[in-house]
């Protein structure tokens, strides 16, 4: 990387940070919630023709599966992005990744492999335009389950056109060849990041997906384990970075 590549890398780092800071974080586990959460599915994936045409709600089983975490992104206290992750082991094979490669995921999962399995990312086409990090605090959430839950590897399941963006930030690498899907009338691919790689170099190259302990259990943690359940989370990239330094 050249000198000036550093200085555009780190100016861009900078930038999403400072707009970190006005995010905030909220589990989706109440149906009012997963409601708003569907309808913003359903703008984001009929801007880019993705959306089905049964209705306006994007809710489907997987949403409440006991290993499935739906996280919603608020700008000013308006949701502006979600995500859902699956924490995908041997004993909970529940995600999007199973059931559209099976005979890839089974095996893996066999041996013993454990996974995050982030999908149904949607964020409003309109913000979109106006703040161009938002798709990395949105999957800021998939690197934080990568090392809460402390996996093997971290999936994307992904149109051919969203490849390169998978590798150049995740260096993710193809666990099968594209498979054509009648529902989406595209092609379909399975990618995966080495987790213990991407903790080594991942927030060096882009800090603002650090987090520290407290954040990662405040999205994940069971209920049971939290005082209080929290009604919003806030980052935590910057004082990871103050810590790590």
């Amino acid at each position: 990387m050249t000198v000036a590549d550093s200085k555009k890398l780190k100016g861009f780092s900078d930038s999403v940070i400072r707009f970190l800071e006005n995010i905030e974080y909220r589990r989706i586990d109440n149906a009012d919630d997963l409601e708003d959460v569907a309808r913003l599915r359903f703008k984001a994936f009929t801007a880019v023709g993705l959306a089905p045409q049964s209705g306006p709600l994007l809710i489907d089983e997987l949403d409440f599966k006991p290993n499935a975490h739906v996280l919603g992104i608020f700008f000013d206290e308006q949701l502006v992005s979600t995500i859902r992750v699956h924490h995908v082991t041997a004993a909970e094979r529940d995600s999007v990744a199973v059931s559209h490669f099976p005979d890839v995921m089974n095996p893996l999962l066999d041996a013993g492999k454990t996974f995050i399995d982030p999908v149904r990312f949607a964020a409003d086409p309109e913000l979109m335009r106006d703040y161009p990090a938002l798709p990395y605090l949105t999957l800021r959430v998939a690197t934080m389950a990568t090392v809460y839950f402390d996996v093997d590897y971290c999936l994307s399941v992904i149109k051919p056109n969203h490849r390169a963006f998978y590798k150049r930030i995740f260096q993710s690498i193809e666990l099968t060849e594209p498979r054509y899907f009648e529902r989406y009338n595209s092609n379909i691919e399975l990618h995966g990041a080495n987790a213990h790689e991407l903790k080594r170099t991942l927030f060096k190259r882009f800090p603002f997906f650090s987090s520290q302990p407290s954040e990662r259990k405040l999205m994940f943690a069971p209920r049971s384990e939290l005082m209080m359940p929290p009604l919003t989370i806030r980052p935590t990239a910057r004082y990871a970075l103050q810590q790590a330094g």
